[in-house]
């Protein structure tokens, strides 16, 4: 277990690490100052100065910061002050939009640490256990199971070759498609007795997951070891970006699921719950093999990127995206937003935050909890 949670803190800190660093270099190039980078937060447990910048690595192991020149200045104001007063190097002294390029640079950071995991994936490809593409009906398994695939006329022993536009090859591709889409209608093309047929299946939304579901079993006794494809360079960089692309849309329609009944302590998880089971990604998919376990830790980035990118994004005082909209208002009608009103605006994000806090913390019990009686 003390494994596992390392090897996840270690992979949490590279995704922070770059998150920050995607700030950092971006106050560089806009003549901001950095006065202090930290991996972890917390108390301060080594830090050494270099070229005026404090490095420094922080007692919790969560988290990191990129501490710039005159951020904090105005964070506790209830006065009138001017931000005209502010050094040239400072974050408030730069333009707008430098400002906003400065935010936007770490969640742009966690965006290229998306595409670069599936990039790296369609290069090395990876081997996995699947069933094929026949499928039993899951309410003839277990009566009290709603299908939505029986009630769109589908049988057992169809063979799903296609979902909307996608071709399908195995029941992996079955699942990861059909997950990514709840509560939609699907144009699922089968093979039966030798005839393409057509249905619209409706999805069903898993109120714990957030997943779809069309109530559909694999077929036992065909699961096999299959390849998945290898791409050169151009055509990794081709699969990367859909790859991309398809994550994006896919915690989007995750995000929005929350508003559909999804139970929010069940579907979101906390740190403590991410750095468990990356740990044990880690663990169990190099056992099956390089390739393998290389493939699994780099989706599990990716997901996790792909979900600090939107986050940061959201404009909500105290993250990235409040201060990108603090200063595009800036730069668009050209006025300066004051010290005091940013102050009193804050308290919204950092209600905010506390929210998410307690749904994480929440969601972390939740995922010790049948995390251990899965143990028993």
């Amino acid at each position: 277990m003390i494994l596992k949670i390392i090897y996840g803190l270690i992979i949490l800190g590279i995704i922070v690490f770059l998150h920050e660093g995607g700030h950092f270099l971006a106050a560089l190039a806009c003549g901001v100052k950095v006065e202090a980078f930290s991996i972890g937060m917390g108390p301060v447990l080594l830090h050494k100065k270099i070229r005026n910048i404090d490095w420094r690595i922080s007692l919790f192991p969560i988290g990191g910061y990129c501490s710039m020149k005159g951020e904090n200045d105005y964070q506790d104001s209830e006065t009138d002050s001017d931000f005209s007063v502010c050094d040239k190097d400072s974050l408030y002294g730069v333009s707008p939009l430098k400002r906003a390029l400065i935010a936007f640079s770490g969640p742009l950071a966690n965006l290229l640490l998306t595409f670069f995991s599936f990039f790296v994936i369609a290069m090395t490809g990876y081997s996995y256990w699947s069933a094929s593409n026949k499928i039993t009906l899951a309410n003839e398994v277990y009566p009290e199971i709603f299908s939505p695939a029986a009630e769109a006329g589908l049988c057992t022993g169809d063979e799903i070759i296609q979902i909307n536009s996608e071709k399908i090859n195995d029941f992996s591709e079955i699942f990861a498609f059909v997950s990514i889409h709840p509560d939609e209608d699907l144009q699922v093309k089968v093979l039966r007795e030798g005839k393409e047929l057509e249905f619209t299946v409706h999805t069903s939304l898993d109120k714990t997951t957030g997943a779809g579901k069309i109530g559909v079993l694999s077929t036992q006794g065909t699961t096999v070891k299959r390849e998945a494809k290898r791409y050169g360079f151009f055509g990794a960089v081709v699969q990367g970006g859909k790859e991309t692309v398809k994550i994006f849309k896919a915690s989007i329609t995750g995000i929005a699921g929350l508003f559909k009944g999804v139970k929010i302590t069940q579907a979101v998880s906390g740190p403590a719950s991410i750095t468990t089971m990356l740990g044990e990604t880690v663990k169990e998919g190099f056992s099956e093999g390089f390739r393998t376990g290389l493939s699994s830790v780099l989706n599990f980035v990716a997901l996790i990127s792909i979900s600090l990118f939107i986050m940061n994004l959201l404009p909500v005082p105290v993250l990235d995206g409040g201060l990108i909209l603090f200063s595009l208002i800036e730069a668009v009608f050209r006025i300066r937003i004051s010290p005091k009103v940013r102050y009193r605006i804050q308290y919204i994000g950092l209600a905010f935050i506390a929210f998410l806090f307690v749904i994480a913390v929440m969601g972390d019990f939740n995922f010790f909890l049948n995390y251990g009686m899965s143990k028993n």
